[in-house]
């Protein structure tokens, strides 16, 4: 198994905060908002392509390549991930209360927090600019005194992989497989770096929400955001897709190891990517988490077989 990345914190639950997760029945089938979760997608005839990378740059013991060509049939899949707007309609819908909720804490990026909260909150070893914050979730993103209200159309954060199952189950939707979202994140494009081509910022456009600047001491902001950009920020790919890379990490469907454990891979890399230390804002890039972890960074986006 690699070294645990410096992407996303996890956890190591007890089997009794486990039980404290209440998990949603299905809703109705009228329920206008979750329809409306199916209604949004997109469709994506699939194909043959050359899935992974032998990238100079990637992480081999990631698992992303060799490059190997894959088949992926005809699926649809959302052109955003899932906004704090969506997952507020589906927790009032369902009385669904995320892990983070249940576990009482999340991890928060130390930068957004106010000396007091810092000091309070203890530093994920090897990683200090990580933080447990209690009281955080995708209410209060940066804990107590914070709020999602104003971040409507953002991406919801601080769901697991349970969280974002059980948001599935409602909306009648699922998480794509690895290839699907990198047949999807490519946008027809193959084995192009990003989800546009091989430049980071063509003729010096930015094109994508991650860290500018001197990590973890500086963000300059210069694409725009210190944090999550809303979910239809940038130009969209060849196939409607935004934010495919950068902004937050997408929970897939599949296992990170072949061999099994319970670690889930997650795609697309987060705002807080910096070539210094992690450029997994690369369409081959992946990393993992254990399926009840949570932080700032982490979203989702859903998919569904065809009609």
């Amino acid at each position: 198994m690699p070294p645990k990345p410096c992407c996303t914190p996890g956890r190591e639950p007890s089997a009794d905060l486990l039980t404290l997760v209440r998990r949603p029945q299905a809703p109705p089938a009228a329920d206008p908002a979750a329809a409306r979760a199916v209604r949004d997608l997109v469709d994506v005839a699939g194909g043959r392509f050359l899935m992974g990378t032998e990238d100079p740059d990637g992480f081999p013991a990631d698992g992303e390549g060799p490059v190997r060509e894959e088949v992926v049939g005809a699926f649809r899949i959302a052109p955003t991930t899932v906004t704090n707007a969506q997952f507020a309609s589906f927790v009032k819908a369902t009385g669904h209360v995320t892990e983070a909720e249940s576990f009482g804490f999340s991890f928060v990026f130390a930068g957004f927090l106010s000396g007091e909260l810092t000091s309070a909150s203890p530093a994920v070893a090897g990683t200090p600019w990580w933080r447990a914050v209690s009281g955080a979730d995708w209410r209060r993103p940066e804990g107590p005194g914070s709020s999602f209200a104003a971040r409507q159309s953002h991406p919801v954060v601080h769901v697991s992989w349970h969280d974002a199952l059980a948001y599935c189950a409602w909306s009648g939707t699922r998480l794509p497989t690895e290839p699907e979202w990198e047949f999807a994140a490519r946008g027809g494009l193959e084995q192009k770096r990003y989800p546009w081509g091989d430049q980071l910022r063509p003729d010096g456009r930015y094109m994508c929400n991650i860290w500018n600047g001197d990590f973890p001491a500086h963000n300059t902001r210069a694409d725009g955001y210190a944090g999550t950009a809303p979910a239809k920020s940038f130009r969209p790919n060849g196939y409607g897709l935004y934010n495919a890379v950068g902004n937050v990490w997408e929970w897939s469907a599949d296992r990170f190891s072949a061999s099994g454990g319970p670690e889930r891979t997650m795609r697309g890399g987060s705002h807080m990517c910096h070539d210094s230390y992690c450029n997994r804002y690369r369409v081959a890039a992946r990393t993992r988490n254990t399926p009840d972890s949570s932080a700032g960074n982490i979203g989702f986006r859903v998919a569904a077989d065809p009609d």
